[in-house]
């Protein structure tokens, strides 16, 4: 018998086995995929970022998609469009694969419903707790997972317990100045975009040795603050791996086991006295709906039938403009063409704005440059400029100038994804995974106020790079959601009608079931949420510490 049984190991689950397993409770930590460490991460293209070395095979293990359009859904089946929404079956989860862009949740992202007001067709509600409640956490996340940066003042900075971050901003890139000098003649605040990369030796880590490949790989320093990393290679939690959990059993007020099958459809049980699901918010949900009984007959924690429901990605898109030689001096050329070192830029002037009378939350808008594979970028210039295919020697001229003559600095705009009746997680009635289960059903519809929001940033984003003198500008904000920022699906708050969990994470129906990946929240806010996800599942801790004792 396990004090803790831990359902998934990213983000969510690892600082509760980090803090419980220090503080002498026997936990065990089942996560489906497999145990990579530095020494098995390189930055083969071709592995992560076209076979899906992170991910399940897709004939194995898809998602149905349906897409709202037009008044109706329109179903996708996840294996023949090559369509999903894994990001990072591993310990540690997708932590290890993340970008590490860390930004805190501002103190009106805790109460979206009482300072903007309701907004027809969204499901926007306040949290049942507040900025203050969760910044102790994010002041800890800050310590022990390491964040690096530099905390300048700016309109809607949020307070903080310490001055500053405990570690100095990472090295950044020459052409980081000309931004700098943008924003001043805009009357923009240039922001150091804080990391959960180290960019010192420290916390039994080694520091960034700026590869400039973090998004979509592992870290072979071990500097990005990974949930593996940072916490699960320091604590004595038992990690089974290959081990898909696919029903939780209960009694009606407890759960008591936790079934899970490996790759070779093996079957395991676990007991426990508490259990902590955090497989990611479509996963936690559908193992939920998976696990019917006759006390929860519409799925476990669910006979209010909130269980999926106000599913929220981030809202918002990107852009980019390109620096070409032509336009530079020599020191220009040199700067822009430092390899390795970050850009590390971003703006937040309109975290909140006017239009007319009316105040809307916008966002954050974060600036970076184009990643460095290379597969994506030559790809991009197999087209002359009539749209012709180019080959041989014009196409290897053409290659060779634009990767050695020019850069391309992008953007990333981050704004609410807003909760609507219509965006949730189900199951399937027909289509099932390796393992024998109903598989995910990601139902999609974008509220139209997200696309107002994305388009209102990205056009202060262009202002910066047109001053800044880059050419080819574009950008695209849609209601296309990235898999890999997603939450919602079981919102805590205080009304058990309208909420799956409580203000700890503990779901209302169940004396000793806690969730505390991304699905808690009710809303997202305009900021990347791994940051939120780490506080909050610190937060967790400490409750489930005080139950136990």
């Amino acid at each position: 018998m396990y004090d803790i049984c831990i359902i998934g190991s990213g983000a969510g689950g690892a600082p509760i086995a980090y803090e419980l397993s220090r503080a002498g409770y026997k936990v065990i930590v089942l996560e489906k995929g497999e145990y990579y460490s530095e020494k098995d991460f390189n930055k083969d293209e071709l592995a992560v970022s076209r076979r899906g070395m992170f991910t399940p095979p897709l004939n194995e293990q898809k998602h149905i998609i349906n897409e709202y359009k037009d008044g109706q859904y329109n179903r996708y089946d996840g294996a023949e469009y090559n369509w999903n929404f894994w990001n990072g079956s591993l310990v540690g989860g997708s932590s290890n694969l993340m970008s590490g862009y860390f930004h805190r949740l501002k103190p009106q992202d805790f109460k979206l419903l009482s300072t903007y007001g309701a907004i027809e067709g969204a499901n926007v509600v306040d949290w049942p707790i507040s900025y203050d409640d969760l910044e102790p956490y994010y002041d800890k996340v800050e310590k022990v997972i390491g964040v690096s940066g530099r905390v300048v003042t700016h309109k809607f900075q949020e307070q903080r317990t310490t001055p500053q971050f405990p570690f100095p901003e990472l090295k950044t890139n020459g052409a980081v100045k000309w931004f700098d000098r943008a924003c001043d003649a805009l009357g923009y605040t240039s922001i150091p975009t804080p990391r959960a990369i180290l960019s010192q030796d420290s916390l039994e880590r080694n520091s960034c040795y700026y590869s400039n490949f973090c998004g979509s790989y592992g870290c072979a320093s071990g500097a990005k603050g990974s949930a593996r990393a940072a916490l699960l290679q320091k604590c004595d939690a038992k990690i089974v791996t290959d081990a898909f959990v696919y029903r939780l059993k209960s009694d009606g007020k407890r759960v008591n086991k936790a079934y899970y099958k490996t790759k070779h459809n093996i079957p395991h049980v676990v007991n426990a006295k508490i259990f902590v699901l955090a497989a990611q918010a479509i996963e936690t949900s559908r193992l939920l709906l998976n696990s019917k009984d006759k006390y929860f007959p519409h799925g476990l924690a669910n006979n209010n039938n909130q269980v999926g429901k106000n599913l929220i990605f981030s809202a918002g898109g990107m852009g980019s403009g390109r620096f070409i030689f032509e336009k530079l001096s020599k020191k220009q050329q040199q700067e822009l063409m430092e390899v390795g070192v970050f850009f590390n830029r971003s703006l937040q002037d309109w975290y909140e704005y006017k239009e007319g009378e009316k105040l809307y939350k916008g966002g954050t808008i974060d600036f970076l440059f184009e990643h460095q594979n290379i597969i994506s970028r030559v790809n991009q210039e197999v087209y002359d400029e009539k749209g012709n295919l180019m080959w041989g020697e014009a196409l290897m001229e053409k290659i060779h100038k634009r990767l050695t003559t020019s850069r391309v600095l992008t953007f990333e705009v981050f704004n609410d994804w807003l909760p609507t009746d219509r965006c949730f997680v189900d199951v399937d009635k027909e289509e099932k995974d390796k393992y024998g289960m109903p598989v995910g059903v990601i139902n999609l519809y974008g509220h139209k106020q997200d696309i107002e929001v994305g388009e209102f940033l990205a056009k202060k984003a262009l202002k910066v790079l047109e001053k800044m003198g880059a050419v080819e500008i574009e950008y695209n904000i849609s209601s296309a959601p990235p898999p890999n920022l997603v939450a919602g699906g079981c919102r805590f708050g205080d009304d058990p009608n309208t909420s799956v969990l409580d203000r700890n994470c503990k779901a209302h129906e169940l004396e000793n079931l806690y969730v505390s990946d991304a699905s808690f929240m009710p809303t997202g806010g305009s900021v990347p949420y791994t940051w939120t996800i780490y506080a909050n599942s610190f937060r967790v801790a400490e409750k489930i510490k005080e139950v136990l004792s």
